[in-house]
């Protein structure tokens, strides 16, 4: 409320007008002053970001349940704002509103499998693969640490390994150091028994083996 952002998120939202102007402000509003920002190391309100998210993924779960089970993901309100944010902001912004969507990746329900979709769309719709490599890194930092690892958090890394759409083990981000490739091989280990890793790690997901998201469970897209 504060921040002045609300009433604009909700019009967007509720309206879609004014969709020019709206973008044209929001990345502004996500800043915090120069002064602040050399105290607190960052250029971005991160508690602003995190309201953001969780708002706009409220609204669009709502805007979902009222509607078919045909409703469009790719074509909603919230996901252009989503789209928008993860095409424009610069890297540190992008890792924050990354972060801010992985925060949400929780235990089963609507509001995880949500922003599971978000994460996957983002990934497999990205123009450009800085931000598929930053999708990436922000599942992995949250992978390596001890267990137990939050349920929507895995099943979305293990969707994104082994669904042949996401074309992850293509991506040059994933072969570029020996080290990197055992990290992934490592954590696809973890993640999966050590048959389905085998056959990821190999590039052919073996669908069958793993018990995650199916996609016909997915909105639309």
């Amino acid at each position: 409320e504060e921040s002045g952002l609300r009433p604009a998120v909700d019009m967007y939202l509720q309206t879609g007008q004014n969709s020019m102007k709206f973008f044209a402000d929001l990345n502004e509003h996500l800043l915090i002053p120069v002064a602040k920002a050399k105290e607190t190391g960052t250029r971005y309100n991160t508690p602003l970001i995190n309201s953001l998210v969780l708002y706009v993924g409220i609204k669009a779960i709502a805007q979902l349940n009222k509607k078919s089970t045909s409703a469009s993901l790719q074509h909603s309100a919230p996901m252009g704002i989503f789209d928008h944010l993860a095409s424009t902001l610069d890297a540190e912004g992008r890792y924050l509103f990354l972060n801010a969507i992985a925060n949400q990746l929780r235990f089963p329900n609507n509001h995880t499998h949500y922003f599971s979709c978000v994460l996957l769309f983002l990934f497999a719709e990205a123009r450009h693969e800085i931000l598929q490599e930053q999708i990436t890194r922000v599942l992995l930092e949250r992978l390596i640490v001890h267990r137990p690892h939050p349920w929507g958090l895995l099943i979305t890394f293990i969707e994104l390994i082994k669904n042949r759409r996401y074309k992850f083990w293509e991506h040059s981000f994933t072969q570029c150091a020996p080290e990197i490739d055992k990290l992934f091989d490592s954590v696809a280990r973890s993640c999966m028994n050590p048959a389905a890793a085998a056959t990821v790690a190999d590039g052919t997901p073996a669908v069958s083996q793993i018990g995650v998201v199916n996609d016909s469970s997915l909105p639309k897209v």
